[in-house]
């Protein structure tokens, strides 16, 4: 049981939508089960409010991190006063500890959750070929570990083609020859890698030309809500091993409480 008092910290998440997420409640048990007196609060915060909700976030004392997600790790980055290589490299951050002095320091450890997850699943993407389905913030980190753990090629595919475009350029940087543009059409791939909001509605399409998969494919996806997507339950018709959004934030949870507790500064 959650109990409140007045010298309980806040680490609040921001999203939008905010409902589907799992942090709330399982973040604020692996507080609990530490023995650090903190909730997640979910913050339903639209993007046009973001940076406004940021700034008067810094004054609260009792703020010692924040939590990021969908759609709001891009515009993350530019909260905060420092970040991560990583977070710098792939352009978003999904979570922030509040420094001794007041700054706000970033990084994005969603790659290693996802990757950590699908891994815990069986499947190691190394020397493998992986398509991705997602530029933004979360995708960005994925697409960046997917290759740091030695996968052989990957492409990625989005619908906002200058974000796209840039993700590619940043990661032909530093794994050159390894990625490329690519579509929503899986043949070819060992790996299928969802990392959109694409499934949360049930009227939303399959992120993927679901007709092309085979059951030698590894499908995984990001969303938590439904608890198993549509394409994951597609492909598990087929016999395709899967990882659920379950899996990502499970393997990523504990990450973030050690994130976001560290006292040291940078």
């Amino acid at each position: 049981m959650t109990f409140i008092s007045g010298e309980t910290q806040l680490f609040p998440i921001l999203g939008d939508p905010i409902a589907q997420v799992r942090s709330p409640e399982f973040l604020t048990k692996i507080l609990h089960r530490r023995e650090v007196n903190g909730i997640v609060p979910p913050m339903h915060v639209a993007p046009t409010k973001f940076q406004e909700v940021m700034k008067h976030l810094r004054s609260v004392q009792n703020v010692n991190g924040v939590v990021i997600t969908i759609p709001h790790k891009i515009a993350a980055l530019e909260s905060c006063d420092l970040v991560s290589e990583r977070a710098q490299f792939v352009g978003s951050v999904n979570i922030i500890r509040k420094l001794q002095d007041g700054r706000f320091y970033g990084d994005n450890v969603d790659g290693i959750g996802y990757l950590d997850g699908i891994l815990k699943e069986g499947f190691d993407v190394a020397d493998k070929r992986a398509l991705l389905i997602g530029a933004g913030g979360a995708g960005s980190a994925v697409a960046f570990e997917i290759l740091a753990r030695g996968a052989s090629h990957l492409s990625i595919f989005d619908v906002d083609e200058t974000r796209l475009t840039a993700l590619i350029t940043r990661l032909e940087s530093r794994f050159p020859g390894k990625v490329s543009i690519g579509n929503n059409n899986p043949t070819g791939f060992d790996l299928i890698a969802n990392v959109t909001p694409v499934g949360m509605r049930p009227s939303d399409p399959y992120p993927v030309q679901v007709e092309h998969l085979n059951e030698k494919q590894f499908v995984a996806d990001a969303i938590t809500k439904p608890e198993v997507s549509p394409m994951v339950e597609y492909a598990r018709s087929l016999g395709c091993n899967t990882m659920v959004g379950a899996g990502m934030f499970n393997a990523e949870a504990e990450i973030l409480v050690d994130f976001m507790l560290t006292e040291h500064d940078v």
